[in-house]
């Protein structure tokens, strides 16, 4: 059984459960392919009737990217098109609470610290890394090491100070913010890495997706090879999530209209669903923490849909 929600006008690019309300959902969106316009960010809410829109923001440039805090239950961060990063406070109406502009071009990445809880980073096209605190009004640190594109930065869900970052120039970094150099940098695809994640049961295990269709996962401990590649998309893979509830369980969606889910004891290809009920590019993914086998997506066909795998 799937459900669905209609982003009318806007192109779905991230979506994320919230942390703290089993039913609520935002995603961030773009109009006109993110290429020139508003965005809009949607809080939605599910149930067994459905999913119903509960608010809604818009924006002078698309969204790429939200993230919820870990400390606030009505507060969600997102990335934008102009560099801008906004913090909202889904119970006041229009305006955000917090507005930085640091970043000199698409804020692509926005991700919350899951231990500490206090504060974000921000992956950037200007191919830096920003960390930020909600009640700081500038960055409180700043990495540029990359020499492309900063798709993605994700947090450690175990180690309070690590991080690691995905690039378009097909390097994945490691990071702790006490110190102003990358720890580890793997050279991890042949084309572009467009998302990366941690493993929430295996320890020093990240999941990336690339522009050359495949997913791979790597232990950070011997990053020379990765420990599994799942082969099976036709096109870019456009994000990967891990699953909260089983360690052996990726997601990812991708440019060939399809969500996919793999396992990592299963023999051969290892893709065990897929799920291709979209008219365009999946760009968004999260797994309900509160719901095993929940998954929502958006697409830039301007729906927002959840699945069970």
């Amino acid at each position: 059984m799937t459900q669905k929600f209609r982003t009318l006008g806007f192109k779905g690019y991230a979506v994320e459960y919230s942390p703290f309300f089993e039913d609520r959902l935002a995603c961030a969106s773009a109009a006109n392919y993110g290429i020139v316009g508003n965005g809009k960010l949607w809080i939605l809410n599910t149930n067994l009737q459905g999913i119903n829109l509960e608010r809604m923001y818009d924006t002078q440039d698309g969204l790429f990217d939200c993230a919820w805090s870990e400390v606030h239950e009505n507060q969600i961060v997102t990335g934008s098109g102009d560099g801008s990063i906004k913090l909202w406070d889904i119970t006041l109406a229009d305006f955000p609470i917090r507005n930085w502009h640091e970043h000199q071009r698409e804020v692509f990445s926005v991700n919350w610290n899951l231990v500490k809880k206090d504060t974000f980073i921000s992956g950037s096209w200007d191919f830096s890394i920003k960390l930020w605190n909600p009640e700081f009004p500038r960055s409180l640190q700043t990495w540029k090491e990359h020499t492309g594109c900063v798709y993605a930065a994700s947090w450690c869900p175990t180690l309070p100070d690590t991080f690691a970052s995905a690039s378009s120039d097909q390097l994945i970094k490691v990071w702790d913010t006490r110190s102003p150099k990358s720890s580890l940098s793997v050279h991890a695809h042949t084309n572009e890495i467009l998302s990366l994640d941690w493993n929430k049961y295996l320890e020093h295990t990240v999941c990336t997706g690339s522009v050359d269709n495949s997913v791979k996962m790597f232990d950070l401990r011997n990053s020379s090879q990765p420990v599994r590649t799942f082969v099976g998309h036709e096109f870019a893979v456009r994000r990967v999530k891990c699953s909260p509830h089983d360690g052996n369980v990726v997601g990812s969606v991708s440019y060939d209209m399809t969500f996919k889910a793999w396992n990592l004891n299963s023999a051969a290809e290892g893709c065990v669903f897929t799920f291709g009920e979209y008219s365009e590019f999946v760009m968004g993914l999260d797994f309900s923490l509160y719901k095993p086998g929940e998954v929502a997506t958006c697409s830039w066909d301007e729906s927002v849909q959840i699945l069970r795998i």
